[in-house]
């Protein structure tokens, strides 16, 4: 046997700790994958063709998402903050408190902004949860970073080109990424509403139309007073953010309250994010997503402390920071894209945990809308907004009936989301509904949709106007007047409403609560008795709706 002989011990010691040192480099510099995928099918199956590569010194912006510590109890702590009989029941947290107990550890998210750093990236914004660092930078320095090659390819199904990686991501990261947006723009964002203009086929009964505005188009006023009618609250002391891909111009939402002839006392706050302008100049950008939302936000809550608009090219960065900042209780989204569901829903979790509210569009071309343009609205931790086809007693008058509107996005997830707890309540999946008993179901609630909107947009003001992009901001408003009476009251605000929804659904109060839709199809699916995938559980009965979410019944 032999042994080995040491005749020099320091020089030993110091052979021996350059090798651990080698080792460590080494493990370190191992490539990391990330936790969810980036290649478009179109390019990993080869459907796309390669046209070339993008230029080395085109500059791309990024969101980088970090997954959340210790998911699995931040679920248990959202089923007893929904949970009526739990000690937790609406204890929500604070961004410092869920920031402390299930975000990014500190050293997790400076290794991250150092590795982003490193490889010639720019930090833009950060958010104090720690969920998500915005950068940009070279796309020589990305693909050395992400070990990628960025190439441009043909879209499959538009006449356009598109960027993305040749392959999945990697990193040279002793820390987990959960996602990076911006990587591809294979999909690009699509706004829920039809614009008069681009209306190609006639919609549901726009000569019906019983509204205040030209031709008895319907005004913001018109579906406050049908769904809430003439009472007092106003959503004082509540505050609407509004997630928008594009800037604004005020003058359009001065406009339309000025041609009403109604005050416009709301404050309207824009914050910029991944370097996106919060103006939208006429003539150059079209506001006209932007500005109904805004402006039907307003006109059902008119009292309300302000409107934020959050406008940014990242929805995770958009999202991300209204769960940061954590001053809007109620949100409103009216835009649809694809993504990998994993990579919001630790935001939507904070949102809920929090007690923020998040209404999402379902959509505008019936059971027939892809996918790809549903998502965010069958996340399960928002509350999908459907459409319907109102009339009023008169132009400004009582609701007097509703159908199911043939636009009104709903179906069984296209995303493969699987079915929530609340849907699985005795009641909700039926034969008549066809809803299904695995996947996700849209819409949950549903509002005035149809075609006969009056609105200001673009420097100018026309109706014909609709889409499901006004249903969602109605519903906003809504919640934030009953937000004003819970907190009003010594309570706290509603948060998350799917849960108490379908308990109301299935419980003995519900017609008093809801518009039970019992006729309309969007195509494969009919409005029915109950929950449907045409309007979901209906339209509000605002005033008792309201009691009941507040604890008033």
């Amino acid at each position: 046997m032999k042994f080995l002989v040491v005749t020099h011990p320091q020089r030993f010691a110091a052979t021996f700790l350059a090798f651990i040192l080698l080792a460590a480099a080494a493990v370190q510099a191992e490539s990391r994958a990330l936790l969810t995928s980036h290649v478009p099918d179109a390019v990993s199956s080869g459907l796309a063709p390669l046209v070339g590569h993008v230029p080395p010194d085109q500059h791309l912006s990024l969101a980088i998402s970090l997954p959340l510590h210790n998911e699995a109890a931040l679920d248990n702590l959202l089923q007893q903050i929904y949970d009526p009989q739990s000690p937790s029941y609406h204890r929500y947290l604070s961004v410092q408190e869920f920031t402390s107990r299930f975000g990014p550890a500190q050293t997790a998210h400076a290794a991250v902004l150092q590795f982003a750093q490193a490889h010639g990236l720019s930090v833009v914004d950060t958010a104090a949860n720690r969920l998500v660092i915005d950068v940009e930078g070279r796309a020589a320095d990305i693909e050395a970073a992400f070990h990628v090659s960025m190439n441009v390819y043909q879209h499959p199904t538009e006449n356009r080109a598109f960027y993305a990686p040749d392959s999945e991501p990697t990193v040279d990261l002793d820390v987990p990424l959960l996602h990076v947006s911006g990587l591809d723009n294979f999909n690009v964002p699509y706004a829920k509403n039809i614009r008069a203009s681009q209306q190609s086929v006639q919609m549901d009964g726009v000569a019906k139309a019983t509204g205040s505005g030209p031709g008895g188009n319907f005004v913001g006023s018109d579906l406050r007073a049908a769904y809430y009618g003439s009472g007092s609250l106003t959503g004082a002391g509540q505050s609407v953010g509004l997630f928008e891909f594009a800037g604004y111009n005020i003058k359009d939402v001065q406009n339309y309250f000025s041609k009403l002839k109604q005050p416009l006392n709301v404050p309207v706050n824009g914050v910029s994010l991944n370097g996106v302008s919060i103006n939208c100049p006429p003539q150059s950008c079209d506001d006209s997503e932007q500005a109904l939302d805004i402006e039907i936000a307003i006109s059902m809550a008119p009292g309300l402390s302000q409107v934020v608009v959050y406008v940014g090219s990242k929805d995770v960065s958009i999202f991300n920071r209204m769960a940061a900042d954590n001053t809007s209780k109620q949100l409103s989204c009216s835009w649809g894209w694809t993504d990998n569901e994993s990579s919001l829903d630790p935001i939507f979790k904070e949102m809920a945990v929090q007690g923020q509210s998040v209404f999402v569009a379902t959509g505008d071309n019936g059971s027939s809308t892809p996918g790809d343009v549903v998502w965010p609205a069958d996340d399960p931790f928002v509350t999908a907004v459907g459409g319907t086809d109102l009339v009023t007693t008169g132009p400004g008058g009582a609701w007097s009936s509703e159908t199911g509107w043939n636009g009104s996005a709903g179906m069984p997830s296209k995303n493969g989301i699987p079915i929530p707890k609340y849907q699985k309540l005795n009641g909700v999946v039926n034969s008549q509904n066809h809803a299904s008993s695995t996947l996700r179901n849209i819409p949950d609630v549903a509002a005035e949709a149809n075609t006969n909107q009056w609105s200001c947009y673009d420097a100018g003001c026309s109706d014909g106007n609709g889409g499901t992009s006004y249903a969602a901001p109605q519903w906003a408003g809504l919640v934030a007047m009953a937000n004003e009476q819970a907190v009003s009251a010594g309570g706290t605000t509603l948060g998350f409403l799917n849960p108490k929804i379908y308990h109301i659904g299935v419980g003995s109060a519900y017609d008093t609560n809801f518009h039970d839709i019992t006729s309309g199809s969007n195509g494969q699916y009919s409005a029915v008795t109950g929950f449907d995938l045409v309007t979901g559980w209906g339209s509000p009965i605002g005033p008792n709706l309201i009691d009941t979410l507040t604890g008033k019944d």
